[in-house]
């Protein structure tokens, strides 16, 4: 499960993708997500979800990648699932055991929001995926680059985020280490009830702790060496600027919001008794 997490990571390939503005691809991934969750029946997802495999298709990340980084969230997916199954009660009713009633509104509403949960992690971790820190950081920073006129500059915020995704695989290959060495010495951490599991986690947290604090100092090190003075007057050696595939990319964006739009106002608002009944 460890392993699975790829959230942080940058996969080097010379894909399309690869090679757009970080800007464009900031600014796809938060209007992608509006998209999302702006859908509100099962084609205008469905019509989401064709978008977010032509950009995978075009990224040249292998799907089982893409896959592998939703198996963390596969918990999350399934509480959320089985909160909508028990708490929606429209549509049919299909199993009534005991207190137990399962409903077409419950089954259908469940898998909307599974949907939906996917979609936005698929996307978010594509933006990690196809950027690279150091080319995400130019692209935050001259995101908010017009904010500096009043005073508040982000050079601080977009260095703190990126160092975080930058050092997510470091941990997980850290935790990793440590849990190896762990079950070297007879521990075990898949045995038992939750609880025993949960304190088969902590002795992993010490060292972890430890050694998550003597990387802090030696990047902290590493940048004054650097004489690092929280980005005054930093240049970088690839200026960012928008080509003819990020214009390109910036009219399929406003054509992929049109048709969510018009998707949702032509198929109405989602409604579990009426999908179902229809697929029937």
């Amino acid at each position: 499960m460890i392993k699975d997490i790829t959230i942080g990571q940058y996969f080097p390939f010379n894909s399309v993708i690869h090679r757009l503005d970080p800007r464009t691809k900031l600014l796809f991934t938060v209007v992608f997500i509006i998209m999302v969750f702006a859908s509100n029946n099962f084609v205008s997802l469905f019509f989401n979800f064709l978008l977010s495999a032509v950009v995978i298709g075009l990224s040249k990340i292998p799907v089982k990648t893409v896959v592998k980084g939703l198996r963390p969230i596969l918990l999350v997916v399934i509480i959320t699932s089985v909160l909508q199954i028990a708490y929606v009660k429209t549509g049919v009713l299909l199993i009534d055991v005991w207190k137990i009633q399962i409903t077409s509104g419950g089954i259908l509403t469940a898998l909307f929001m599974a949907l939906r949960i996917s979609l936005l992690i698929v996307m978010s971790t594509m933006l990690t995926y196809t950027t690279s820190p150091t080319s995400l950081t130019n692209g935050l920073d001259k995101t908010f680059a017009p904010f500096k006129k009043i005073g508040i500059d982000f050079h601080t915020v977009t260095m703190i985020m990126t160092i975080a995704l930058r050092f997510i695989p470091t941990l997980i290959e850290e935790v990793d280490k440590i849990m190896s060495a762990q079950k070297s010495r007879g521990a075990s951490f898949d045995q038992g009830n939750i609880m025993k599991r949960a304190k088969a986690l902590i002795p992993l947290f010490i060292p972890l702790l430890f050694n998550s604090i003597r990387r802090a100092y030696e990047l902290a090190n590493a940048m004054t060496c650097r004489c690092y003075n929280g980005g005054v007057g930093k240049t970088t050696m690839n200026a960012l600027e928008f080509s003819t595939r990020d214009y390109m990319s910036l009219v399929v964006m406003a054509f992929s919001v049109a048709g969510v739009i018009v998707l949702n106002i032509f198929c109405g608002e989602y409604n579990a008794e009426f999908t179902f009944n229809l697929a029937i």
